[in-house]
Formats: C-alpha cells, structure tokens, sequence
C-alpha cells in the first residue's frame, strides 16, 4: 500500500483511495492544510477536541499529540475509513484516540441514517436525491447534542461534506470556545452561511480572522 509522510504523520493508505489528485496534495503538502494550520493554531494541552469528518485522521493525530489522545474524540461516517484511522492512530502512536462511527445529523441521534460512499470514497457524504443506490448504505445517526453535551470539546473541527447544513438551527452547548469548519457552497445556498454565522454569534461565538481561510471559517468565543 501506499505509504505518505505529512507533517510527521505517516499514512499507509489503500490503493482504492489513492487518485492522482490525492497522492499530489500529500506528496506537496497541502492536503487539508487551511484545516490543519487552524487546529495547531488553536489546539493547547489538555483542550478538549471533537473531529467531525475525521477522514484520513491527521487532524485527529495532530491534536492528541499537543491536547492528549484522551481528549481527542474522533467521528467518521465513511466505514471504509475506519480501518484505516485505526492504523493511522497506532502507527503514529495515538492508539488512545477515540473513535465513533456515524454520521452527524441534528438532535439526539438514534438508529441509521442512508450515507453515500463513492467508489473512491474520500468525499463520502449523506446521501441526497438521485444518489446511485449502490453506493448507499445505512451508518450510526449521532445526534449532535449528545456530542457535545457529553465530550464537552473546546474545539471543534468539522468537515462533514455538506451535512453541516442541518446542525445551525439552534446555539451550541456554552463551554465551546472554538469552531473551525470547511463549507460546502455548492452543496447549498449564501443563506445556508448565513444561518451558520448567525448560530454561532447567538452561541456567543465571533468570526475567528485566525483560523478563517478561503472555505475554511473559524468561530472563537467572545
């Protein structure tokens, strides 16, 4: 299998995720580097970190080794992923990591939710209309309340492949002090955005300049 080095994280991958596109972003550097520049800007020891969209698992990675694996709980929907998460926090010696599997929907959860995972499947996301029904299969539904209210993170990252569009209709739990999360804007429209920014000024969260790069936007506590 395929074997990359980013950021001091070594990645054995599956042949089946490789594309040309992926294996040039590893091999330069910059692979989910807007993402990852905003956690090590934000991450401290002993912080609470939620990953939401874990993929490959080098957010995760980076932050349990300056927050503690203990206090890094990792969610990925993708089953194909997991496997290879797993690896990767062993490999990198973050075994302690913890990892859900499911995919996050707003409310309390329960039961399963149609997730669509593509052939290539980095990009997996719920499944919307019209989504070819072999590539549909049913994954945890993890309420996003639970999450919060029972890691209680002080930052979270979050790259769930449009599905953030769901879970700003309410203000989250008070004791987060940090949102970063990349946007979808062809998957919905402005005013999708809007109702996140909005959310998190009424859960006494403001935009993060620091954290903020082109898709990527980042929430701090007032």
């Amino acid at each position: 299998m395929p074997v990359f080095t980013l950021h001091d994280i070594t990645l054995d991958l599956p042949e089946v995720l490789i594309t040309k596109a992926l294996a040039a972003r590893l091999a330069d550097g910059s692979y989910e580097a807007d993402e990852i520049a905003a956690a090590m800007c934000r991450v401290r020891p002993g912080m609470r970190v939620l990953d939401l969209g874990a993929g490959l698992g080098l957010i995760s990675v980076l932050a349990a080794r300056v927050a503690g694996a203990a206090n890094v709980l990792s969610v990925e929907a993708n089953p194909n992923l997991l496997p290879v998460l797993r690896d990767t926090f062993e490999r990198n010696g973050q075994g302690g990591i913890r990892l859900l599997h499911g995919a996050v929907t707003a409310g309390e959860g329960g039961g399963t939710v149609p997730f669509q995972v593509p052939r290539a499947f980095l990009g997996a996301s719920l499944a919307r209309a019209g989504a070819p029904e072999e590539e549909i299969c049913g994954v945890p539904n993890l309420g996003l309340e639970p999450l919060l209210y029972e890691h209680r993170p002080d930052l979270v990252m979050m790259d769930i492949e449009g599905a953030e569009e769901w879970l700003f209709d309410q203000p989250w739990h008070p004791e987060l002090r940090f949102l970063v999360l990349e946007l979808h804007p062809p998957r919905y429209s402005d005013t999708v955005i809007k109702r996140i920014v909005d959310c998190m000024s009424d859960s006494g969260l403001t935009y993060d300049p620091a954290t903020s790069r082109g898709r990527v936007l980042g929430f701090r506590r007032v």
